[in-house]
């Protein structure tokens, strides 16, 4: 996979998401802190209105912004997305009141919701061979996932000679970096394609509707449910599993959300290989296969009570999620990739962006609210039910024998067979 740090294009975007990553990272952290500071033992009240919010700018505001940019350069979108998640960052070290956290939240997540979807679909113009391109999703996943193991010990780490709000400007340097990398790199006129010459509606819901013509990619809108379901049982309740129900000290939560991360690393390390033997099709259903069981067990450790063996039995039960998460997120991409022309590419993984999170305003509410008010094996449960009625709706919607499709921007659909296919159709 480090063989693609030679094309210098991908190498300096790629360096400006691994930085930003970490800022981002740090971001988090300080946010908590500052949120402590203004609202006490009500800070978690405050972040989780402010996560709504951020999920809310990601479904709602990234289908128009994304329209509304469609007709300028892509290097100025990036880099504009990236100079205003700095000044909002740069803002935070001076709020003093909690409104104000919530409009900053809004502006810097409206941004990562212009940047984000414009900067995945960017990488397949780049990288053409497939095999590369698969790469490529490994090292993102891999980035993912370090930053969620990096960045808290960095900030930890800071934390012991400087004050939260200095992390803060770690957060506006990443964010500063990333505008300067992508302002030097040179893109490829395939990045420039012309927005079609639609209404601001057409474009708005373009995304959207290719999902819906597409069988694999209507698949993909329930492999987005799987995944949210195990992701906020593992970010909203770990904590609880922790201390309440095995009553381990706080040093284990740490340990438990990096068995998550680690058992996503080692799958997205293997993918390269692993999609190229068995495709995206088998890889990404044992994923959907395997996440309900390991739900299940979760559920069972609280309501059936597990003496003893319990601490490392959730371990287990967190490698194997992280695990099953990155056999679906790791290679998502290749789909999205494979159902859009350069075209209609943005607006394809821009869509893919604001499904994805609307997941998560189903299942982390209903893992905290059904978590405190029944208990933690209710919301697994609860979970469970989604995770299941979700593959099985994935396992029906990916036909086992299709093409792939990409759809046009009018809506017309111009069928492509995979490379296996044409490689195996005899000569006339």
């Amino acid at each position: 996979m480090l063989s693609l740090l030679r094309n210098l294009t991908y190498r300096r975007l790629f360096a400006a998401q691994i930085v930003a990553l970490i800022g981002t990272g740090l971001l988090t952290v300080a946010l908590g802190l500052l949120a402590y500071d203004l609202a006490g033992s009500n800070a978690g009240a405050v972040l989780g209105t402010a996560l709504t919010i951020k999920m809310l700018a990601y479904v709602g505001l990234a289908p128009v912004i994304n329209a509304l940019a469609a007709r300028w350069p892509k290097k100025r979108v990036l880099i504009g997305a990236d100079l205003i998640r700095a000044a909002m960052a740069l803002c935070l070290p001076f709020i003093t009141e909690v409104w104000q956290i919530y409009i900053v939240i809004f502006l810097l997540q409206s941004a990562s919701a212009t940047f984000t979807p414009a900067f995945q679909s960017l990488i397949p113009t780049i990288l053409r061979d497939e095999k590369d391109y698969t790469r490529a999703l490994s090292l993102s996943r891999l980035a993912y996932d370090m930053e969620a193991l990096v960045s808290p010990a960095m900030a930890a780490l800071l934390l012991t000679v400087l004050s939260y709000n200095n992390l803060f400007l770690g957060t506006v340097g990443g964010f500063l970096f990333s505008a300067f990398m992508v302002a030097i790199t040179v893109l490829p006129k395939g990045a420039a394609a012309a927005a079609p010459q639609t209404s601001l509606w057409h474009r708005t819901t373009l995304g959207a509707r290719i999902f819906w013509r597409n069988r694999r990619l209507r698949s993909l809108l329930a492999l987005n449910l799987v995944v949210a379901a195990p992701t906020a049982l593992v970010l909203v309740n770990t904590v609880v599993y922790v201390r309440d129900v095995l009553h381990r000290p706080d040093t284990d939560l740490a340990l438990a959300l990096a068995c998550f991360g680690v058992g996503s690393m080692i799958v997205a390390l293997s993918a390269p290989k692993v999609l190229d033997r068995f495709g995206d099709r088998a890889v990404m259903l044992t994923g959907a296969g395997v996440i309900p069981f390991v739900l299940a067990g979760a559920a069972a450790l609280t309501l059936l009570g597990v003496p003893g063996a319990g601490w490392w039995l959730l371990l287990g039960l967190w490698f194997l999620l992280g695990a099953a998460n990155s056999t679906i997120l790791t290679p998502s991409s290749r789909l999205l990739r494979d159902a859009s022309t350069e075209e209609t590419r943005p607006y394809v993984f821009t869509a893919q962006f604001s499904l994805s999170h609307a997941c998560y305003i189903l299942t982390y509410p209903l893992a905290g609210w059904v978590g405190a008010v029944a208990g933690l094996g209710w919301a697994a449960v609860a979970l469970t039910i989604i995770a299941v009625t979700a593959s099985a709706g994935a396992f029906v919607s990916w036909p086992r024998h299709d093409t792939v499709q990409a759809m046009e921007p009018a809506g017309k659909e111009q069928s492509v067979e995979q490379p296996a296919a044409r490689r195996a159709r005899p000569r006339a």
